[in-house]
């Protein structure tokens, strides 16, 4: 007889195939609060009879179990309904072990992604119960019977302990249930994880510091009244608060400093004497190859000057491939323009009895020449302008990074002395700390 997988394996068509449904817990993975799944490393265990899948051990030399692939096989079709997997189903299809009763045993480990309803109440004092719930996505009751492999629940025997949750429970139960699609009965298997939340981290790290801020703050109005301390002890507090909120703003000016570009921002020359000369020089800052004095520091602004003014007098093309205004000459001798004796070059010939310029054979080799020279200066030209963005690009967004670490070294020396300063002025303006 041939075998079909895609039959029910049974002696007649009105019989139930029985699948015992067990779950063995390995890991709880990840507990996503915000978007309530739970990751968990689970194995589950099926076992069925397969009525075509009999045989007798005397006949085949006394092998009593086979290992098959489930592709070759008629297996359960059995999913976990909750899942937030996107491929839904999360098993890896291992071999089932079939021996020669006909009795199938099917353990796909898997990584599971299930829905879980987070209830955060009592935080960090919580618990949380997430459901698995397993049942056959297209046999009813009248084709599968889904039932518990072990009354108790799922198998921890084997459990790895998580960090941040203990578990307390897995218990299973067993459901009939109809749907709207649907009128038949359908079975499904729903295994509960009940797991506790670890306080000891939140207790150390929100609790406890919460807890003595308030009894600091309390204890304020134990202090009598004509001690002078009642005020001296908000006043700390309000300065903490204070350097906190500030420490936070100047944090974000310096993100902001530091991912600034010429193409968003441009350089104020206000920020560019006061964050990149005179307060590095105050905080004993300098870049590689850039060492600040008071005395560089006044050079750099004076040749920044000239080097404005000499700009502006030179012209374009001389400022674009940084040479003097000598090249012009040459496009002097290209145009026939007067020369500095008061005189035309001999490139271009001119003819009184016709009344105007012709060119000779010396001044056209000499035009072409010139109009080619043209040429390559334009290239010149778009070549040195492409890198000399590039490199004031680059000089611009490295100016800014500095400016950040100035804005960083200064707030850390400001803040620290700030910190140190208000603790000492708030502890010797006790008269009694000082034993004697």
């Amino acid at each position: 007889m041939s075998y079909n997988k895609l039959e029910r394996p049974t002696a007649n068509e009105s019989d139930v195939i029985i699948v015992k449904l067990g779950l063995t817990l390995q890991q709880i993975i990840n507990v996503d609060e915000k978007n309530q799944i739970l990751t968990t490393n689970v194995w589950l265990n099926f076992e069925w009879l397969d009525y075509n899948l009999r045989w007798n051990k005397s006949d085949y030399g006394g092998v009593s179990d086979l290992r098959i692939p489930p592709k070759f096989l008629w297996t359960p079709d059995v999913l976990m309904y909750n899942s937030a997997d996107e491929g839904f189903s999360s098993t890896y299809p291992t071999n089932v072990v079939v021996t020669s009763s006909g009795m199938c045993t099917y353990i796909p480990p898997g990584i599971f992604l299930s829905t879980c309803r987070i209830d955060i109440t009592w935080y960090p004092f919580d618990d949380q119960k997430c459901n698995m719930k397993f049942g056959s996505w297209t046999y009813d009751s009248s084709k599968i019977d889904l039932q518990l492999q072990n009354e108790e629940g799922g198998d921890i025997s084997g459990y790895i302990t998580n960090g941040e949750w203990d578990l307390i429970s897995v218990p299973a139960k067993r459901n009939t249930l109809s749907y709207s699609c649907c009128p038949e009965i359908y079975v499904d298997v729903t295994f509960q994880i009940h797991i506790r939340r670890r306080t000891l981290y939140y207790f150390s790290n929100l609790i406890m510091p919460c807890v003595l801020i308030s009894s600091m703050a309390l204890l304020g109005f134990t202090l009598p009244p004509d001690s002078g301390e009642k005020l001296t002890l908000a006043t700390y507090f309000n300065c903490i608060m204070f350097m906190v909120a500030s420490s936070v703003v100047l944090t974000v000016v310096v993100l902001n400093y530091h991912h600034r570009t010429p193409t968003t921002h441009a350089m104020p020359n206000w920020i560019r004497c006061l964050l990149l000369q005179w307060l590095p020089w105050i905080l004993r800052m300098s870049r590689p190859g850039k060492k600040l004095t008071r005395k560089t520091i006044m050079m750099n602004n004076k040749m920044r000057e000239l080097e404005l003014k000499e700009r502006s007098s030179k012209s374009l093309l001389a400022n674009v491939l940084d040479i003097d205004d000598d090249i012009r000459q040459i496009q002097a001798m290209g145009t026939g323009t007067p020369s500095h004796n008061g005189g035309y070059p001999r490139l271009v010939g001119r003819s009184y009895e016709e009344g105007g310029p012709i060119m000779t054979p010396h001044s056209s080799f000499c035009f072409n020449n010139t109009r080619e020279l043209q040429s390559i200066l334009r290239e010149l030209r778009y070549i040195t302008c492409q890198m000399r963005n590039e490199e004031e690009i680059l000089d611009i967004v490295i100016d800014w990074k500095f400016a950040a670490m100035v804005v960083d070294r200064f707030c850390l020396i400001t803040f620290t002395l700030y910190t140190v300063v208000a603790t000492v002025v708030v502890i010797l303006s006790a008269p009694h700390v000082l034993i004697s």
